[in-house]
């Protein structure tokens, strides 16, 4: 490997995209067990790597030289081969940095919550430190010098301002998990999450909901990858290269889902869209099918609806965890709050609205088998529809028609 990307489970990692955005060198990203960092350090069979979770304390006794930045943060994220020595950096502080500047809310004057005390913990310390914090409490699950865990900061420091996760709860596969319940802490006005996937955390949802300002960690990891990759080839990038990366990552990353009525075209423009946008295609309904081993009309008359509505919202909790996908959701979809929030976490949802006169009612779907039954859904939906929507597209037209318009869309 001449560079690339170590740590524990990287199966969420998204460098190796980051890095094939910044520069044409050959970017890999590599699991390595515990056990085994070691003898991959001592062998120094790359050129440059980044170090992820949980090795960027680890790493620190293995090299050879450390930048006095790194240093005095405690953690290195960013080694460098120069001629068989290693020499370790530190780029997520510029990232963190990056990542309060696109916030547009600066730590200095307030009251600063860090969850977590692994390298990135130490990072967002010494940044807050450096950005004029008032006051910085780290927590951890237990009690330790200088740390308190989750029950003492949720009881005696509920007046804090900024809450910063560095822990990996929350982050793909296990997304359902969240580090704290926010609601515990009325003077919050921001929540710095980490972790990039999900795109949206659940402590970042449930800020958003609240009207918090809130950002995840894509940005911080584009930031830190820009610097690493200038340590790496010695080059300076343009100024507009970070924010340029991320547009670009991000809009790759999120997924596209499609809402709306029974038969108004979510499969045929969804798979228009995923040939145009070379993104896998992903209809809930037929996933469901698969899974229940029979027509959704038929289940529906032997189960009823509620049973169905139970299945359908564990597939759409499976299907929303995936990135850079195209996903056509049952009319029924966001009738629950939970799926809404979940296709959120990852995924901009468009409301394909067609006048309920030109959908063509189907023995097929149980709830839409009549013109009556289609007129009478579409008016109890429609606010439904629209309340979740993070864009309307009129699909009255063609498929092709309004496939591209929601293309035209999505690309801005």
């Amino acid at each position: 490997m001449n560079y690339g990307c170590i740590g524990e489970h990287l199966k969420h990692s998204f460098s190796k995209e980051i890095h094939n955005a910044l520069s044409d060198y050959d970017y890999k990203i590599a699991e390595i067990e515990k056990d085994k960092l070691e003898d991959f350090i001592r062998e120094k069979n790359f050129k440059a790597i980044n170090v992820t979770i949980p090795y960027k304390e680890a790493v620190m006794p293995m090299l050879d030289f450390i930048d006095t930045h790194a240093k005095e943060i405690g953690a290195v994220n960013t080694v460098v081969n120069r001629d068989g020595k290693l020499y370790g950096y530190n780029t997520d502080f510029f990232g963190m940095n990056c990542l309060f500047d696109f916030a547009g809310i600066s730590p200095r004057g307030k009251k600063v919550g860090i969850l977590g005390t692994g390298g990135t913990s130490k990072t967002s310390l010494a940044v807050v430190k450096s950005l004029g914090a008032k006051e910085i409490i780290r927590v951890s699950r237990s009690k330790k010098e200088g740390v308190c865990d989750y029950e003492e900061f949720c009881a005696y420091h509920t007046d804090c301002e900024i809450i910063i996760n560095t822990t990996p709860c929350g982050m793909y596969p296990n997304t359902q998990d969240t580090p704290i319940d926010i609601s515990k802490f009325p003077s919050l006005i921001l929540v710095v999450d980490a972790i990039y996937n999900p795109l949206r955390s659940n402590l970042i949802m449930d800020a958003q909901k609240k009207n918090i300002a809130a950002v995840g960690g894509l940005y911080m990891l584009v930031a830190q990858a820009v610097i690493a990759s200038e340590i790496f080839l010695d080059k300076k990038y343009s100024p507009d290269t970070l924010n340029s990366v991320y547009q670009k990552i991000f809009s790759e990353k999120e997924n596209i889902v499609l809402v709306g009525m029974p038969g108004c075209g979510k499969s045929s423009i969804g798979k228009l869209l995923s040939k145009k946008l070379n993104r896998e295609f992903i209809d809930t309904d037929t996933v469901i099918t698969e899974k229940i081993g029979m027509p959704i009309s038929d289940f529906f008359s032997l189960y009823g609806e509620e049973k169905f509505r139970e299945i359908e919202e564990q597939t759409v909790f499976d299907v929303s965890k995936k990135t850079s996908v195209v996903i056509a959701t049952g009319g029924g979809v966001p009738l629950r709050g939970k799926n809404v929030y979940e296709l959120k976490k990852n995924g901009k949802i468009y409301f394909l609205d067609r006048n309920p006169d030109l959908i063509v009612p189907t023995a097929d779907r149980p709830l839409a088998s009549t013109k009556d039954a289609v007129m009478e859904k579409y008016k109890q939906r429609f606010p439904i529809y629209t309340a979740c929507a993070d864009k309307i597209i009129k699909a009255d037209s063609s498929c092709d028609e309004v496939a591209e318009e929601l293309l035209r869309e999505f690309k801005k």
